[in-house]
């Protein structure tokens, strides 16, 4: 084809082909576009000069919050407000003078890095001669190490259909000339899936089935049969409730017991056994209470957001209240980052994760998810338990009602009464009500050994006379120098009933109200305080207090007595009033007021009405009380007004610096990969969650995908494909076998999120079955066995070596469910006290994942043999050998106990021959028989030191407590 040029070429004509002519004019194009760019454009871009000097070297300290940089540089208004840039003007501004190198090279600035180069600082200099532009849109922010196509955050790679878990294992092994153990033997792979799914031995009689079992189905048939066993569910039951901090105290100083949170172990035990799919499960720890409201057994899986720990010291200062407040949701958000989706998402609360792509607003939109979940426990019950509940409550609430009216009428009749008789009343009251911070009383001149307060009305709440407190009584003589003979230094002795603390007795005793200090006070649980003085004497005045020279006297810790009188005896028999409240004015004009018309109104007649309603009302909630209550879980409660909003994020982590507006969100560096969510802030609290949990369990969500394949494969070989099982992010391991790690997360979601048949895959592969067998050349290339070369031998955890014990002995209860267990003694006042039991008793005997696990609390063998504290989530349990573990093995009454049950159970068992009863022990405790120079030795150990001795070496020997 053949064309003319453009008319706009005058005076050429020429035919050339069509092509050429495009061609030249595209290039007429770009060269006109490109001189028009250059005189336009400055010669420094802050986009690709000066913002990436800025993110280097500048952000990491100069960040909007963070106090230690005093200024951020995040924009151009925080540089220029604060007169560190003048536009136009380098010379004059104060950034250049910080960042200019002096005479010896040093710079003020940056402090903790090498001063800018010259060619860096001449860009600055550029950029600030030409204006110091700076786009709106862009904020300048330290970058992540890694950002969105980290290896963890990307779609799942599928793998041949005709794969194996075996294929992947031997092709890393190939790469190091390394190969296979064999197969381990069959007692040895019984004892290993018997320990490994549910925890606890097999029978000798189990073992020697399989050993002899010529099915070649044989192991497959022994997996199903372990993975149908209620005691899976309480072995990987147990796994996963480290994963999810699970413990059931509060922590921090008070530390107090959490007595309704067993039923979310209860749940996750159960939905393990019955093979809930992981996405459900997961799901239900988000948002159960908003999938089935109604449905208990499905709503108690919420309790995961406050199975944590939570500070309830309830502190009175507004900032300090949001800084817990803020702490409180910070761990929800951490435990859910890590156990789903093996992410450090705390480490964004202060500033952008410098680790992993996740922003501060990633954060906070986690933050304004949760934002309506406070710690607490709810009636959690089927509508057809509570409209049964409410028919039996329905006549007897009605009956309660009408004579709670009955009372309020009498007594509204009798204050009626006394009000029209005030002025009358208040005549009589000459002196000011009671003084927190000192009261006094005088009278006439009397001799005296006892003298004895005893209250009417508590100030706090004069309904009771129970609860005063006294910081000082002092009772003073007539002496020319007058004495407080009350002093214990004086020769003084206080009494009275007060409130006991049981691992602090006396802590609130009647001996500190006259010890001569103030701060500690007597805390009364009965109505009265007596001093016996040392000596008798004459006495004319007493000064009491709750709060002397306290600056808030108002607190109610220091409640005090309302109405009272004071009695002095000579013997303690007889007593003799001197001075009462009865002419003192009330100390408020509401209840207390009240208290006291009613004693001066209220006739004989009325007062006997009155005790006959009492008694009927007090029937009434008698019967009340003996309905069962409906059960009460710790799910924690929904709180409106917290969700409400806005919310925005907390510059350096402080509530009381808040930046941009946040709403509830997806994390912002998987959209590629799973379709994100963005919320208005006003969506309700339910949704948020909802969302959330439907996000993080989408089946293109690659990550919580591999994380959970890796933890089955963690829980299989001691270590993970990725060794830090909550941590897949920059800081976290990388990935030993990544296309197997992506095979096992493929096929998991395959199998419907589904665990049993992950298990078994796993198990029936080669890598699983071969034997534990060291070679020291393959040590020397992998050490480790990150390979698997060999299968990894393993102890026992805390949990199977006191439970083999049971099991052992014969003594283990394995009731399912319910109320835990305590292996300490457990006391409480404000703070609360967990002293380990000395002896373990018949009721302890169930199995470990049924103890209730207090926060920072000790327990004889469990600590020891690294039994974690549940404060924290532990994805990865340590294994510690130390001398205290032998010490408590060999010697705690517990081991002492089982040695006595096991030798009894032998005894039962194999008859009274010794080399019978050693044969059964051995086979018992190592699932094999003994040797005949192991015979021998054991049956010349029992008849020098007695069966009850052998036991308890061999429930101290390592090859019971490792397995192979």
């Amino acid at each position: 084809m053949l064309t003319k040029f453009p008319t706009g070429l005058r005076g050429v004509r020429s035919v050339v082909p069509a092509r050429y002519l495009l061609l030249a004019v595209s290039v007429v194009a770009i060269m006109s576009w490109a001189s028009t760019v250059s005189a336009a454009d400055p010669a420094v871009s802050f986009e690709n000069d000066i913002s990436p000097l800025l993110e280097q070297h500048c952000i990491r300290c100069h960040t909007p919050g963070n106090e230690k940089g005093e200024i951020s540089l995040a924009t151009i208004s925080d540089l220029t407000e604060n007169g560190y840039i003048d536009p136009g003007n380098a010379d004059g501004s104060y950034l250049i003078e910080l960042v200019e190198a002096d005479q010896d090279g040093e710079a003020q600035m940056p402090q903790e890095s090498p001063p800018l180069s010259e060619a860096e600082v001449a860009l600055l200099r550029e950029w600030i001669d030409s204006g110091a532009g700076w786009p709106a849109e862009i904020v300048v922010e330290e970058r992540s190490k890694a950002d969105s196509s980290w290896w963890s955050l990307q779609p799942l790679k599928e793998a041949q259909s005709d794969v194996s878990i075996d294929d992947f294992i031997r092709r890393k092994l190939h790469e190091k000339q390394l190969t296979l153990n064999d197969a381990a033997d069959r007692r040895t792979l019984i004892r290993r899936a018997t320990y490994d799914l549910i925890g606890l031995p097999p029978t000798p009689e189990e073992v020697e089935q399989f050993v002899h079992d010529t099915d070649p189905q044989a192991y497959e048939k022994l997996i199903d049969r372990l993975l149908a066993s209620p005691h899976y569910g309480e072995r990987w039951g147990r796994h996963w409730l480290d994963v999810v901090r699970f413990g059931e105290s509060n922590g921090f100083e008070r530390n107090v017991i959490i007595n309704t949170l067993w039923p979310f172990r209860d749940y996750v035990i159960e939905s393990i056994n019955s093979d809930k799919p992981f996405d459900q499960f997961i799901q239900e720890h988000l948002a159960g209470d908003v999938l089935a409201p109604h449905d208990p057994e499905v709503a108690v899986g919420s309790a995961f957001l406050v199975a944590g720990p939570y500070d309830d010291v309830g502190n009175q200062d507004a900032a300090q209240a949001a800084q817990i407040r803020a702490n409180t949701l910070d761990e929800m958000i951490r435990a859910t980052g890590e156990a789903f989706l093996g992410l450090t998402i705390g480490c964004a609360r202060c500033h952008n994760h410098k680790f992993d792509p996740i922003t501060q607003r990633d954060y906070y939109g986690f933050y304004a998810t949760f934002s309506g979940v406070r710690h607490g426990a709810v009636e959690l019950a089927t509508p057809e338990a509570k409209a049964e509940r409410q028919r039996r409550l329905q006549p007897l609430t009605k009956k309660r009602q009408e004579l709670e009216q009955q009372s309020r009428e009498l007594r509204a009749t009798v204050l009626a009464r006394g009000r029209s008789r005030l002025a009358a009343h208040e005549a009589n009251w000459t002196r000011p009500p009671v003084d927190r911070t000192g009261t006094e009383d005088r009278f006439e001149p009397v001799r005296a050994k006892f003298v004895r307060l005893i209250c009417e009305a508590r100030d706090g709440n004069p309904g009771t006379a129970v609860g005063f407190r006294i910081d000082e009584f002092e009772v003073w003589s007539t002496e020319e120098e007058p004495r407080n003979v009350a002093l214990a230094a004086n020769g003084g002795k206080a009494s009275g009933a007060s409130r006991q603390i049981e691992d602090f007795p006396n802590a609130y005793g009647p001996q500190l109200a006259i010890d001569g200090k103030t701060g500690a006070r007597f805390i009364s649980a009965g109505d009265r305080l007596t001093i016996e003085l040392g000596d008798a004497a004459e006495i004319d005045r007493v000064i009491f207090s709750s709060a002397k020279g306290e600056s808030n006297p108002e607190h109610r810790k220091f409640e005090f007595v309302a109405d009272y009188y004071i009695e002095v005896s000579s013997d303690g028999k007889e007593w003799q009033n001197v001075a009462s409240s009865r002419d003192r004015q009330p100390v408020n004009r509401e209840g207390h007021l009240d208290v006291r018309l009613w004693r001066l109104e209220a006739s004989e007649q009325e007062q006997k009405e009155f005790a006959e309603l009492s008694r009927e009302l007090n029937q009434i909630n008698r019967e009340i009380a003996a309905i069962p209550p409906l059960p009460s879980v710790w799910i924690g409660r929904r709180s409106a007004g917290d969700a409400k909003g806005p919310f925005h994020i907390f510059l350096g982590g402080s509530p009381q610096k808040k930046g941009n507006e946040v709403v509830p969100a997806s994390l912002a560096s998987l959209d590629e990969t799973v379709s994100p969510f963005e919320l208005s802030a006003g969506t309700d609290e339910a949704k948020r969650r909802l969302e959330l949990a439907r996000w993080i369990t989408d089946s293109r969500n690659a990550l919580t995908l591999r994380v959970l394949a890796n933890r089955i494969w963690h829980y299989h070989f001691g270590t993970g494909i990725v060794d830090t099982p909550s941590d897949f992010g920059y800081m976290g391991g990388r990935p030993s076998h990544p296309e197997l790690l992506d095979f096992l997360a493929v096929k998991l979601r395959e199998n419907g999120w589904r665990l049993k048949p992950m298990h078994r895959m796993i198990m029936l592969s080669d890598t699983y079955r071969q034997s534990s067998e060291f070679d020291a050349g393959a040590a020397r290339v992998d050490g480790d066995a990150r390979l698997l070369w060999r299968f990894p031998p393993r102890r026992l955890s805390a949990e199977e070596i006191r439970d083999s014990i049971l099991q052992i002995a014969g003594k283990l209860d394995d009731r399912m469910g319910g109320p835990g267990f305590r292996l300490y003694h457990f006391m409480q006042d404000n703070v609360c006290t967990y002293v380990p039991l000395d002896q373990h008793g018949p009721e302890t005997y169930r199995r470990a994942v049924y103890h209730q696990n207090a926060r920072a609390s000790v327990v004889d063998l469990m600590t020891d043999f690294d039994q974690p504290d549940c404060a924290f989530s532990t994805p990865n349990r340590a294994e510690t050998t130390t001398p205290l573990q032998a010490l408590t093995m060999l010697n705690h009454s517990f081991t002492m106990d089982m040695a006595t049950a096991l030798a009894e159970r032998l005894r039962g068992e194999a008859g009274d021959e010794s080399a019978a009863q050693v044969m059964r022990a051995y086979q018992l405790c190592y699932g094999r028989p003994p040797s005949g120079s192991q015979s021998a030795a054991c049956c010349e150990f029992v008849e020098e030191h007695g069966l009850t001795a052998l036991c308890r070496v061999l429930l101290n020997t390592s090859e019971m407590i490792y397995v192979e």
